[in-house]
Protein backbone atom coordinates (compact mmCIF):
# COMPACT_ATOMS: atom_id res chain seq x y z
CA UNK A 1 0.00 0.00 0.00
CA UNK A 2 1.42 3.26 -1.33
CA UNK A 3 1.86 6.00 1.53
CA UNK A 4 -0.72 9.15 1.28
CA UNK A 5 1.34 12.19 1.81
CA UNK A 6 -0.51 14.79 4.27
CA UNK A 7 -0.52 18.73 3.59
CA UNK A 8 0.77 20.59 6.54
CA UNK A 9 2.14 23.45 7.10
CA UNK A 10 5.86 24.55 7.93
CA UNK A 11 7.76 27.18 8.68
CA UNK A 12 11.03 28.03 6.99
CA UNK A 13 14.07 30.46 8.49
CA UNK A 14 16.16 31.69 6.54
CA UNK A 15 18.99 34.44 6.99
CA UNK A 16 18.58 37.79 5.37
CA UNK A 17 20.44 40.99 5.05
CA UNK A 18 18.32 44.18 4.21
CA UNK A 19 19.85 47.36 2.59
CA UNK A 20 19.74 50.45 5.07
CA UNK A 21 16.94 51.81 3.36
CA UNK A 22 14.79 47.90 4.20
CA UNK A 23 16.21 48.14 7.39
CA UNK A 24 14.97 51.50 8.07
CA UNK A 25 11.45 50.41 6.89
CA UNK A 26 11.49 47.07 8.82
CA UNK A 27 12.54 49.04 12.11
CA UNK A 28 9.69 51.71 11.90
CA UNK A 29 7.31 48.89 11.36
CA UNK A 30 8.50 47.13 14.33
CA UNK A 31 7.91 50.19 16.09
CA UNK A 32 4.06 51.36 14.41
CA UNK A 33 3.85 47.28 15.25
CA UNK A 34 4.72 47.62 19.06
CA UNK A 35 2.27 50.66 19.37
CA UNK A 36 -0.52 48.99 17.76
CA UNK A 37 -0.43 46.29 19.87
CA UNK A 38 -0.13 48.51 23.20
CA UNK A 39 -2.94 50.88 21.96
CA UNK A 40 -5.32 47.96 21.43
CA UNK A 41 -4.61 46.44 24.39
CA UNK A 42 -4.99 49.53 26.61
CA UNK A 43 -8.66 50.20 25.33
CA UNK A 44 -9.59 46.79 25.91
CA UNK A 45 -8.19 46.48 29.43
CA UNK A 46 -9.55 50.09 30.29
CA UNK A 47 -13.05 48.85 28.48
CA UNK A 48 -13.56 46.02 30.83
CA UNK A 49 -12.01 47.69 34.38
CA UNK A 50 -14.25 50.96 33.71
CA UNK A 51 -17.61 49.81 32.29
CA UNK A 52 -17.50 46.17 32.14
CA UNK A 53 -17.36 45.76 28.25
CA UNK A 54 -15.65 43.21 25.95
CA UNK A 55 -14.18 44.45 23.12
CA UNK A 56 -13.05 42.24 20.13
CA UNK A 57 -10.48 41.97 16.89
CA UNK A 58 -13.87 43.75 14.92
CA UNK A 59 -13.38 46.89 17.54
CA UNK A 60 -9.72 47.34 17.89
CA UNK A 61 -9.36 47.48 13.85
CA UNK A 62 -12.14 50.22 13.32
CA UNK A 63 -9.70 51.55 16.46
CA UNK A 64 -6.64 51.31 13.95
CA UNK A 65 -8.87 53.07 11.43
CA UNK A 66 -9.64 56.51 13.61
CA UNK A 67 -6.16 56.41 15.17
CA UNK A 68 -4.58 56.58 11.56
CA UNK A 69 -6.86 59.72 11.09
CA UNK A 70 -5.39 61.57 14.03
CA UNK A 71 -2.17 63.71 14.10
CA UNK A 72 -0.86 61.76 16.78
CA UNK A 73 -0.71 58.58 15.04
CA UNK A 74 -0.85 59.91 11.37
CA UNK A 75 2.61 58.10 11.14
CA UNK A 76 1.31 54.82 11.34
CA UNK A 77 -0.18 55.49 7.67
CA UNK A 78 3.59 55.39 6.89
CA UNK A 79 3.72 51.09 7.00
CA UNK A 80 2.11 48.91 5.30
CA UNK A 81 -1.54 48.22 7.21
CA UNK A 82 -1.49 44.33 7.17
CA UNK A 83 1.47 44.15 9.94
CA UNK A 84 -0.70 46.16 11.96
CA UNK A 85 -3.86 44.03 11.62
CA UNK A 86 -1.82 41.22 12.05
CA UNK A 87 -0.57 42.22 15.59
CA UNK A 88 -4.26 43.22 16.48
CA UNK A 89 -5.01 39.35 15.40
CA UNK A 90 -2.33 38.29 17.48
CA UNK A 91 -4.00 40.20 20.45
CA UNK A 92 -7.04 38.32 20.07
CA UNK A 93 -5.12 35.32 20.20
CA UNK A 94 -3.49 36.13 23.59
CA UNK A 95 -7.09 37.20 25.01
CA UNK A 96 -8.54 33.69 23.83
CA UNK A 97 -5.57 31.51 25.37
CA UNK A 98 -5.91 34.24 28.45
CA UNK A 99 -9.67 33.40 29.05
CA UNK A 100 -9.32 29.16 28.16
CA UNK A 101 -6.67 29.31 30.93
CA UNK A 102 -3.46 28.61 28.70
CA UNK A 103 -2.01 31.86 29.56
CA UNK A 104 -1.53 34.99 31.39
CA UNK A 105 -2.89 37.70 30.59
CA UNK A 106 -1.41 40.14 27.54
CA UNK A 107 1.46 42.28 28.80
CA UNK A 108 2.31 45.47 26.77
CA UNK A 109 5.59 45.28 24.97
CA UNK A 110 8.54 46.73 25.67
CA UNK A 111 10.72 48.72 23.17
CA UNK A 112 14.13 46.89 24.29
CA UNK A 113 12.75 43.61 25.59
CA UNK A 114 10.09 42.84 23.22
CA UNK A 115 10.69 40.53 20.20
CA UNK A 116 11.05 43.11 17.01
CA UNK A 117 8.70 40.95 14.20
CA UNK A 118 6.12 42.34 11.80
CA UNK A 119 4.22 39.45 10.07
CA UNK A 120 3.45 39.91 5.85
CA UNK A 121 -0.11 38.18 4.97
CA UNK A 122 -0.17 37.43 0.94
CA UNK A 123 -1.57 41.08 0.49
CA UNK A 124 1.36 42.07 1.67
CA UNK A 125 4.28 40.08 -0.25
CA UNK A 126 5.06 39.05 -3.29
CA UNK A 127 6.94 35.97 -4.14
CA UNK A 128 8.29 35.11 -7.39
CA UNK A 129 11.28 33.32 -9.14
CA UNK A 130 12.77 33.05 -5.94
CA UNK A 131 12.67 36.75 -4.47
CA UNK A 132 10.75 38.03 -1.76
CA UNK A 133 9.32 41.63 -1.73
CA UNK A 134 7.51 43.01 0.91
CA UNK A 135 5.15 45.90 1.18
CA UNK A 136 6.44 49.93 0.78
CA UNK A 137 9.50 48.08 -0.40
CA UNK A 138 11.11 48.85 -4.17
CA UNK A 139 13.11 45.91 -3.99
CA UNK A 140 13.57 41.88 -3.16
CA UNK A 141 15.26 41.12 0.31
CA UNK A 142 18.74 39.40 0.22
CA UNK A 143 18.17 36.18 0.99
CA UNK A 144 20.41 33.24 1.75
CA UNK A 145 18.51 30.41 0.84
CA UNK A 146 20.22 27.86 2.73
CA UNK A 147 17.47 25.20 1.32
CA UNK A 148 14.85 25.47 -0.98
CA UNK A 149 11.79 25.96 -0.30
CA UNK A 150 9.71 22.63 -1.19
CA UNK A 151 8.73 22.19 -4.99
CA UNK A 152 5.50 23.45 -5.70
CA UNK A 153 4.95 25.42 -2.47
CA UNK A 154 4.42 29.14 -1.81
CA UNK A 155 4.67 31.16 1.29
CA UNK A 156 1.04 31.79 2.80
CA UNK A 157 2.64 34.45 5.67
CA UNK A 158 6.14 35.93 5.59
CA UNK A 159 7.35 36.90 9.29
CA UNK A 160 10.32 39.12 9.42
CA UNK A 161 12.34 39.91 12.83
CA UNK A 162 15.28 40.74 14.19
CA UNK A 163 17.30 39.52 17.37
CA UNK A 164 19.00 40.95 20.14
CA UNK A 165 22.23 40.29 18.35
CA UNK A 166 21.12 42.31 15.17
CA UNK A 167 20.49 39.44 13.03
CA UNK A 168 18.03 39.38 10.44
CA UNK A 169 15.43 36.57 9.53
CA UNK A 170 12.31 35.80 7.42
CA UNK A 171 10.10 32.96 8.29
CA UNK A 172 7.76 31.46 5.10
CA UNK A 173 4.98 29.41 6.17
CA UNK A 174 3.91 27.01 3.13
CA UNK A 175 1.53 24.16 3.13
CA UNK A 176 3.94 20.92 1.91
CA UNK A 177 2.81 17.47 1.22
CA UNK A 178 4.42 15.60 4.11
CA UNK A 179 5.15 12.07 2.59
CA UNK A 180 5.33 8.90 5.68
CA UNK A 181 9.26 7.29 6.14
CA UNK A 182 8.97 3.78 4.99
CA UNK A 183 7.92 1.69 7.88
CA UNK A 184 10.42 -0.06 10.34
CA UNK A 185 10.39 -2.46 12.69
CA UNK A 186 12.88 -0.81 15.38
CA UNK A 187 11.68 1.02 18.78
CA UNK A 188 13.47 2.36 21.21
CA UNK A 189 13.33 4.31 24.82
CA UNK A 190 15.03 7.29 25.61
CA UNK A 191 15.78 8.53 28.39
CA UNK A 192 16.83 12.04 28.89
CA UNK A 193 19.42 13.32 31.72
CA UNK A 194 22.63 15.24 32.06
CA UNK A 195 25.68 13.57 32.38
CA UNK A 196 24.52 12.09 28.96
CA UNK A 197 21.61 14.28 26.86
CA UNK A 198 20.31 11.13 25.73
CA UNK A 199 20.30 7.68 26.62
CA UNK A 200 18.84 5.01 24.58
CA UNK A 201 17.40 1.52 25.16
CA UNK A 202 20.24 0.50 22.93
CA UNK A 203 22.60 1.23 25.19
CA UNK A 204 23.84 3.73 23.18
CA UNK A 205 24.67 6.99 25.02
CA UNK A 206 24.64 10.82 23.29
CA UNK A 207 27.20 13.28 25.43
CA UNK A 208 25.52 16.44 26.71
CA UNK A 209 27.79 18.81 24.95
CA UNK A 210 27.20 21.82 27.66
CA UNK A 211 27.46 24.49 25.58
CA UNK A 212 26.52 27.11 28.35
CA UNK A 213 28.80 25.97 30.60
CA UNK A 214 31.64 26.49 27.55
CA UNK A 215 30.81 29.94 26.97
CA UNK A 216 30.07 30.71 30.76
CA UNK A 217 33.06 32.53 31.30
CA UNK A 218 33.11 34.66 28.21
CA UNK A 219 29.36 35.21 28.87
CA UNK A 220 30.72 36.64 32.14
CA UNK A 221 33.16 38.60 30.89
CA UNK A 222 31.03 40.53 28.74
CA UNK A 223 28.01 40.45 31.42
CA UNK A 224 30.65 42.55 33.59
CA UNK A 225 32.05 44.75 30.72
CA UNK A 226 27.87 45.72 30.22
CA UNK A 227 27.45 46.43 33.92
CA UNK A 228 30.36 48.88 34.00
CA UNK A 229 28.68 50.88 31.25
CA UNK A 230 26.95 54.34 31.74
CA UNK A 231 23.25 53.54 31.05
CA UNK A 232 22.18 55.12 27.64
CA UNK A 233 25.74 55.14 26.34
CA UNK A 234 27.18 53.94 22.79
CA UNK A 235 29.70 51.89 24.69
CA UNK A 236 27.13 50.23 26.95
CA UNK A 237 24.43 49.59 23.49
CA UNK A 238 28.05 47.89 21.94
CA UNK A 239 28.60 45.67 25.04
CA UNK A 240 24.27 44.49 25.15
CA UNK A 241 25.30 43.43 21.79
CA UNK A 242 28.54 41.49 22.43
CA UNK A 243 26.20 39.69 25.07
CA UNK A 244 23.42 38.94 22.70
CA UNK A 245 25.42 37.47 20.17
CA UNK A 246 27.25 35.36 22.73
CA UNK A 247 23.91 34.33 23.95
CA UNK A 248 23.12 33.71 20.29
CA UNK A 249 26.12 31.58 19.49
CA UNK A 250 24.56 29.35 22.73
CA UNK A 251 21.35 28.77 21.35
CA UNK A 252 22.31 27.84 17.87
CA UNK A 253 24.45 25.41 18.44
CA UNK A 254 21.93 23.81 20.97
CA UNK A 255 19.54 24.01 18.34
CA UNK A 256 21.86 21.99 15.83
CA UNK A 257 22.18 19.57 18.23
CA UNK A 258 19.10 19.01 18.60
CA UNK A 259 18.15 19.03 15.19
CA UNK A 260 20.47 17.04 14.44
CA UNK A 261 19.81 14.32 17.24
CA UNK A 262 15.80 14.01 16.80
CA UNK A 263 16.11 13.64 13.25
CA UNK A 264 17.88 10.61 13.55
CA UNK A 265 15.65 8.82 16.15
CA UNK A 266 12.94 9.69 13.49
CA UNK A 267 14.19 8.50 10.87
CA UNK A 268 16.04 5.17 12.37
CA UNK A 269 12.79 4.25 14.54
CA UNK A 270 9.02 3.76 13.85
CA UNK A 271 8.36 4.14 17.86
CA UNK A 272 9.93 6.14 20.41
CA UNK A 273 9.02 6.50 23.68
CA UNK A 274 10.14 9.42 25.50
CA UNK A 275 9.36 10.63 29.47
CA UNK A 276 6.47 13.09 30.51
CA UNK A 277 8.79 15.26 32.55
CA UNK A 278 7.53 18.35 34.44
CA UNK A 279 10.82 20.66 33.32
CA UNK A 280 8.93 23.56 34.76
CA UNK A 281 8.83 22.18 38.02
CA UNK A 282 12.42 20.62 37.94
CA UNK A 283 14.31 23.45 37.62
CA UNK A 284 12.43 25.02 40.18
CA UNK A 285 15.97 22.73 42.15
CA UNK A 286 18.38 26.16 42.19
CA UNK A 287 21.32 23.43 42.02
CA UNK A 288 20.26 21.68 38.94
CA UNK A 289 18.29 24.62 37.26
CA UNK A 290 21.03 25.78 34.77
CA UNK A 291 21.98 22.85 33.53
CA UNK A 292 19.03 21.19 32.86
CA UNK A 293 17.63 24.65 31.16
CA UNK A 294 20.87 24.10 29.20
CA UNK A 295 20.15 21.05 28.11
CA UNK A 296 16.80 22.08 26.35
CA UNK A 297 14.95 18.38 26.97
CA UNK A 298 11.48 20.52 26.26
CA UNK A 299 12.71 21.50 22.88
CA UNK A 300 13.73 18.20 22.24
CA UNK A 301 10.07 17.18 22.92
CA UNK A 302 8.58 19.61 20.36
CA UNK A 303 10.98 18.45 17.53
CA UNK A 304 10.18 14.39 18.45
CA UNK A 305 6.61 15.51 18.21
CA UNK A 306 6.35 17.35 15.42
CA UNK A 307 8.81 15.70 13.20
CA UNK A 308 7.01 12.13 14.47
CA UNK A 309 4.00 13.31 13.10
CA UNK A 310 5.02 14.82 9.70
CA UNK A 311 6.93 11.08 9.20
CA UNK A 312 4.43 8.42 10.42
CA UNK A 313 6.58 7.67 13.00
CA UNK A 314 4.73 6.94 16.69
CA UNK A 315 5.72 9.28 19.75
CA UNK A 316 4.79 7.58 23.16
CA UNK A 317 4.96 9.64 26.00
CA UNK A 318 5.08 7.42 29.53
CA UNK A 319 3.55 9.16 33.06
CA UNK A 320 6.16 11.12 34.97
CA UNK A 321 5.82 8.88 37.87
CA UNK A 322 6.54 5.66 36.09
CA UNK A 323 9.13 4.40 38.40
CA UNK A 324 11.87 3.69 35.36
CA UNK A 325 14.53 4.63 37.14
CA UNK A 326 13.83 1.94 40.10
CA UNK A 327 12.29 -0.60 38.24
CA UNK A 328 14.89 -3.78 37.30
CA UNK A 329 14.74 -4.19 33.56
CA UNK A 330 15.03 -8.42 33.93
CA UNK A 331 12.76 -9.02 36.63
CA UNK A 332 10.49 -5.90 37.51
CA UNK A 333 11.35 -5.44 40.87
CA UNK A 334 11.09 -1.83 42.36
CA UNK A 335 13.86 -0.54 44.16
CA UNK A 336 12.37 1.31 47.71
CA UNK A 337 14.86 4.64 46.61
CA UNK A 338 17.21 5.62 43.93
CA UNK A 339 19.28 8.37 44.88
CA UNK A 340 20.55 10.79 42.04
CA UNK A 341 24.02 10.01 43.06
CA UNK A 342 23.34 6.02 42.70
CA UNK A 343 24.22 5.66 38.65
CA UNK A 344 24.94 1.91 38.67
CA UNK A 345 22.43 -0.55 41.04
CA UNK A 346 22.57 -3.89 41.32
CA UNK A 347 19.17 -5.89 41.62
CA UNK A 348 18.48 -8.78 43.86
CA UNK A 349 18.18 -10.99 41.02
CA UNK A 350 21.88 -10.49 40.35
CA UNK A 351 21.89 -7.97 37.11
CA UNK A 352 23.80 -5.11 37.53
CA UNK A 353 22.32 -2.15 36.09
CA UNK A 354 23.53 1.50 34.52
CA UNK A 355 20.55 3.49 35.65
CA UNK A 356 20.48 5.79 32.65
CA UNK A 357 20.31 2.29 30.45
CA UNK A 358 17.91 0.79 32.50
CA UNK A 359 15.35 3.54 32.54
CA UNK A 360 15.65 3.93 28.83
CA UNK A 361 14.59 0.20 28.23
CA UNK A 362 12.01 0.68 31.33
CA UNK A 363 10.66 3.08 28.95
CA UNK A 364 10.49 1.12 26.16
CA UNK A 365 8.90 -1.90 27.76
CA UNK A 366 6.04 0.33 28.81
CA UNK A 367 5.60 2.45 26.38
CA UNK A 368 5.41 -0.45 23.72
CA UNK A 369 2.39 -2.19 26.83
CA UNK A 370 0.70 0.91 26.45
CA UNK A 371 0.62 0.96 22.54
CA UNK A 372 -0.73 -2.63 22.13
CA UNK A 373 -3.28 -1.52 25.08
CA UNK A 374 -4.98 1.66 23.49
CA UNK A 375 -4.40 4.26 26.35
CA UNK A 376 -6.00 7.35 26.54
CA UNK A 377 -4.66 10.46 24.36
CA UNK A 378 -2.60 12.12 27.26
CA UNK A 379 -0.77 10.67 30.15
CA UNK A 380 -3.27 11.17 33.12
CA UNK A 381 -1.62 13.21 36.31
CA UNK A 382 -3.11 11.29 39.00
CA UNK A 383 -3.62 7.78 37.96
CA UNK A 384 -4.19 6.37 41.17
CA UNK A 385 -7.67 8.26 41.07
CA UNK A 386 -8.83 7.32 37.66
CA UNK A 387 -9.54 3.92 38.64
CA UNK A 388 -9.48 2.77 35.07
CA UNK A 389 -6.45 0.33 33.74
CA UNK A 390 -5.03 0.90 30.46
CA UNK A 391 -3.81 -3.10 29.69
CA UNK A 392 -5.63 -5.72 28.60
CA UNK A 393 -4.48 -9.48 27.85
CA UNK A 394 -1.75 -9.71 24.88
CA UNK A 395 -1.75 -12.96 22.96
CA UNK A 396 1.47 -14.70 23.83
CA UNK A 397 4.18 -13.27 21.23
CA UNK A 398 1.94 -10.67 20.06
CA UNK A 399 4.24 -7.42 21.50
CA UNK A 400 7.95 -8.91 21.11
CA UNK A 401 10.14 -8.92 24.35
CA UNK A 402 6.97 -7.65 26.68
CA UNK A 403 6.01 -10.51 28.60
CA UNK A 404 2.20 -11.38 29.26
CA UNK A 405 0.93 -10.37 32.76
CA UNK A 406 -0.64 -13.48 34.77
CA UNK A 407 -3.87 -13.28 36.52
CA UNK A 408 -3.66 -10.86 39.78
CA UNK A 409 -0.34 -9.93 39.39
CA UNK A 410 0.95 -6.31 40.40
CA UNK A 411 1.79 -4.14 37.43
CA UNK A 412 4.62 -2.66 39.27
CA UNK A 413 6.22 -5.69 39.25
CA UNK A 414 5.81 -6.10 35.18
CA UNK A 415 8.97 -4.75 33.10
CA UNK A 416 6.09 -3.90 30.47
CA UNK A 417 3.26 -2.77 32.81
CA UNK A 418 1.17 -0.21 32.64
CA UNK A 419 -0.59 1.94 35.52
CA UNK A 420 -4.37 2.89 35.03
CA UNK A 421 -3.66 5.70 32.23
CA UNK A 422 -0.80 6.48 33.27
CA UNK A 423 1.19 6.48 29.64
CA UNK A 424 -0.29 7.62 26.24
CA UNK A 425 0.16 7.45 22.91
CA UNK A 426 0.98 10.91 21.39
Amino acid sequence: MLAVAAVVKRTFKYRCYPTDAQAGELARTFGCVRKVYNLALAARTEAWTARQESIGYNATSAMLTAWKKTEDLAFLNDVSCVPLQQTLRHLQSAFTNFFAKRAAYPRFKSKKKSRRSAEYTASAFRYRDGQLTLAKMTEPLDIVWSRPLPEGSTPSTVTVSQDPAGRWFVFLLCDIACKPLPVTAAAVGVDLGLDSLVTLSTGEKIANPRHERADRDRLARAQRQLARNEKGSNNRAKARSRVARIHARIVDRRHDLLHKLTTRLVHENQVMVLEDLAVRNLIANHTLARAISDAGWRQLRTLLEYKADGCGRNLIIVDRWFPSSKMCSACGAVAASMPLQIRNWACGCGVVHDRDVNAARNLLAAGLAVSACGAGVRPQREPSRTGRSAMKQETPGATPGIPRLRPGEDVKKAPGGCRGGSAASW
